[in-house]
C-alpha cells in the first residue's frame, strides 16, 4: 500500500515529539549554509528558490526571515500539501520526476531537495536531476542519506544506496558537488576550484 502523505504524516513526523527528528534551530543553520553557499558562488543576493518536494514548506519561512524579498516556489506530490497550503505558500503539485519537463519563467539561484531522494526509485531520481540541472542557475542543496549513514526517522520505503550511486547521477546530471550537501550547478563549473569539490568513496 503506497505511503500516504497527509495531515497524520506531517503531524507525527514533523509535530509530534515523539518522532520529529530535527529542530527548528537545526533547520535555521541549515537555510543559513544553502543561502551562504549560493551567495557565495553566485557573487551576489538569493533571488529566487524552487524548493522540490517540500511538504508543508518549512523553509520559506527561514529563507524570508534571511532574505525577505526572496521569490520561493514549492513543489510537492501530497494532495493535502497543495490543498492546504498551495495558495498562501505558492506550492504547486508535482513529483519529482516531472522535472523533467517542467520549466518556468527564469532558472533559480538555489533548488532544495531534503529528505526525498532516498524515497524515490532509480528511474524518478534520474529523470527530476536532469530538470534540475537545466533549471539551476546557482547551488542546488540535495540532502539524501545513504547506506553508510545511521538514518532515524520515516523509514518506511527508504531504498539504501551507497554515496556513490548518488555521485554518479548528480555528476550526470552536470551537478558538481561542493560539501554538506550543496551541488553546483553547470553554470558555475569555471567558479570551483579542483579542492573544492568534494569526493566520497564507496
Amino acid at each position: 500500500m503506497p505511503k500516504t502523505y497527509d495531515r497524520a504524516y506531517f503531524d507525527k513526523w514533523y509535530r509530534d515529539p515523539r518522532h520529529a527528528v530535527a529542530s527548528a534551530a537545526e533547520l535555521k543553520r541549515k537555510v543559513a549554509l544553502a543561502v551562504a553557499q549560493a551567495e557565495y558562488y553566485l557573487g551576489r543576493p538569493l533571488r529566487n528558490v524552487l524548493d522540490v518536494g517540500c511538504g508543508e514548506a518549512p523553509w520559506r519561512a527561514p529563507l524570508r526571515a534571511l532574505r525577505p524579498g526572496v521569490a520561493y516556489r514549492g513543489l510537492d506530490a501530497s494532495a493535502y500539501v497543495v490543498a492546504r497550503y498551495g495558495r498562501s505558500r505558492n506550492i504547486g503539485l508535482a513529483r519529482f520526476g516531472q522535472l523533467e519537463h517542467l520549466r518556468f519563467d527564469a532558472r533559480f539561484d538555489l533548488i532544495v531537495c531534503t529528505d526525498v531522494l532516498h524515497y524515490l526509485r532509480p528511474g524518478e531520481i534520474r529523470a527530476g536531476l536532469a530538470g534540475i540541472g537545466e533549471m539551476l542557475e546557482g547551488v542546488a542543496f540535495l540532502e539524501a542519506f545513504t547506506s553508510r549513514d545511521d538514518v532515524i526517522g520515516d523509514r518506511e520505503g527508504f531504498l539504501s544506496r551507497p554515496p556513490s550511486w548518488y555521485l554518479r547521477q548528480f555528476t550526470q546530471a552536470g551537478l558538481l558537488p561542493c560539501g554538506s550537501h550543496c551541488y553546483l550547478g553547470p553554470r558555475l563549473e569555471r567558479h570551483i576550484a579542483a579542492l573544492e569539490r568534494a569526493q566520497v568513496a564507496g
